[in-house]
């Protein structure tokens, strides 16, 4: 992805897109590539970095959801299971089949867990990523070695996805990019234009580091904005209702100790009634979530410390190997955008997950709701209503069939694997510059070349925007994070042409956000 030749694309005050998409999170993005697939002009705008927001915050799960179905969701598990299979299909370098272990602790749970999860594998139908079984307590002992022992009785096993969160979606928006979409990020819109109908006719935006502003000419706007699509909305008309309701979810970050094996786990009913996961994650566990009503929408939100506590003691309560505040190596918070409850004392937990697209009075489309598995079918169900905006015909949707930049269907051989496809041009600037093969951190792999490839081929334009979403180091180790920075930003300086005051800013930013990743022993 080259932003300056984007910018010259929109930059043509003659050209009117067919759609303009705000935001560069999962939704965004799925819209632009639903869009593309069926012979579209599309101009996509982040305000900050490619899912900065809630899309590089989740649990990394590929998932129909095993809670949704006992909420009785039924329809929007099986829309998820289908997307799941898609997914893995399209992007099997960034999304594959993980097996999760349920310790079944009483008889009933294990019929309860047993026939619903031969449910959820009956409702994936031929797209089943493998079929679920109960095994004995010696088994789930062996495959959850630091499993609370007392009291087993066995182990319920079944599979879903998983994936890198902010991998996926820069390579989708290099998909989209590749396509002729023109993706850019640190671009904020300010205004939406209209005509003397009151009807949107496009929008205005600024380039956040430039300043430059620009009039976009568009036939369909879409706000895919996540937990910010109320701003937009209020843009459209200040007189707005809101319409979204932020709902915070953390995750703790631990040692790959505390759960080895190769199996996540599942804990499906909480002290709470909520579902706990522990997810190996880029060697990594990812231990997580929690459902707290938020207020107001936070472009960094913090973990509070009754959510570190809760999830700190639910994972103490299932592993022998107890994890304390000293062993959390980060934390992140992400904000799920639900619809705002009618009733303030409904619980965010029995909120549905599926999504809603909205047309305002000035036709400008807003797409609400959802998750990260059904981010393409969110964009198809979008992209539906350029037909009753523009009274165009529209092609069919292909964007089930795209190939995600990167898809290699090599099995990963080293931590590379991610890159997929890319892995070979990373490799080559190893090999072109001998420093850039030195490590960042003595004890992790990345190496400076990834720091190169992401200037030239992946739009990262901050020392956060490599650490947070292209190495995701901030996310595994916010500490090592921090003694990376300083080689980092020498390194992005050189390329993107820098002087040592950026360095500096760039440096104090970094370090100031990275502390909030920490926690207090």
């Amino acid at each position: 992805m080259n932003r300056k030749e984007n910018i010259k694309q929109i930059s043509d005050t003659n050209k009117v897109w067919d759609i303009a998409v705000i935001g560069g999170g999962s939704s965004g993005l799925g819209v632009a590539l639903d869009a593309v697939s069926r012979g579209l002009s599309v101009a996509l705008f982040e305000k900050s970095d490619f899912a900065k927001g809630t899309s590089s915050r989740s649990t990394k799960l590929v998932h129909g959801g095993v809670r949704y179905l006992a909420q009785g969701d039924v329809f929007l598990v099986f829309e998820a299971l289908k997307e799941r299979g898609r997914l893995l299909k399209n992007a099997p370098h960034l999304a594959h089949n993980q097996s999760f272990v349920i310790p079944i602790y009483t008889f009933f749970d294990r019929l309860k867990y047993t026939v619903g999860l031969k449910m959820y594998d009956w409702m994936a139908g031929k797209l089943s990523l493998g079929k679920s079984t109960f095994i004995s307590k010696e088994k789930t002992i062996k495959r959850l070695p630091t499993i609370k022992q007392e009291g087993l009785k066995g182990g319920v096993v079944y599979h879903d996805g998983q994936f890198d969160d902010a991998r996926l979606a820069l390579n989708i928006a290099q998909t989209c990019d590749e396509k002729g979409v023109a993706v850019l990020n640190y671009f904020k819109v300010n205004q939406l234009n209209k005509n003397s109908e009151g009807k949107i006719t496009g929008l205005s935006v600024k380039d956040q580091f430039s300043k430059n502003s620009y009039d976009i000419k568009a036939k369909m706007v879409v706000n895919a904005t996540g937990v910010f699509a109320d701003k937009i909305l209020q843009l459209d008309n200040p007189e707005a209702k809101k319409m979204i309701r932020p709902s915070q979810g953390i995750h703790l970050v631990l040692d790959r100790s505390f759960l080895s094996g190769e199996d996540a786990l599942m804990i499906p009913e909480t002290s709470d009634g909520r579902v706990l996961f522990a997810v190996p994650w880029h060697d990594k566990i990812v231990v997580g979530t929690t459902d707290t009503m938020r207020k107001k929408p936070k472009l960094e939100p913090a973990a509070l410390e009754k959510e570190i506590d809760f999830v700190l003691a639910t994972a103490q309560e299932y592993l022998t190997k107890k994890p304390q505040r000293s062993d959390v190596l980060s934390v992140y918070a992400g904000l799920r955008p639900l619809a705002a409850p009618t009733d303030e004392s409904e619980k965010t937990k029995e909120i549905s997950r599926s999504h809603k697209v909205i047309v305002s009075d000035s036709n400008l489309i807003t797409l609400t709701g959802g998750k990260w598995t059904t981010f393409r079918k969110m964009g198809e169900d979008t992209v539906e209503y350029f037909s009753k905006i523009t009274g165009e015909k529209l092609k069919d949707s292909t964007s089930a069939d795209i190939k995600i930049h990167g898809y290699s269907i090599e099995k990963p051989i080293d931590y590379l694997g991610v890159y997929g496809a890319d892995r070979i041009a990373i490799k080559k600037l190893q090999d072109e510059n001998s420093d850039w093969n030195k490590p960042l951190h003595p004890k992790y792999p990345y190496t400076q070349a990834e720091v190169i490839f992401a200037c030239r081929n992946e739009m990262a334009m901050k020392v956060e925007d490599v650490l947070a979403r292209r190495i995701r180091i901030l996310f595994l180790d916010a500490q090592a994070s921090m003694d990376m920075a300083s080689k980092v930003a020498e390194l992005m300086a050189k390329e993107l042409g820098k002087e040592e005051a950026w360095i500096e800013v760039q440096l104090k930013d970094f370090n100031k956000l990275a502390m909030r990743y920490l926690i207090e022993s």
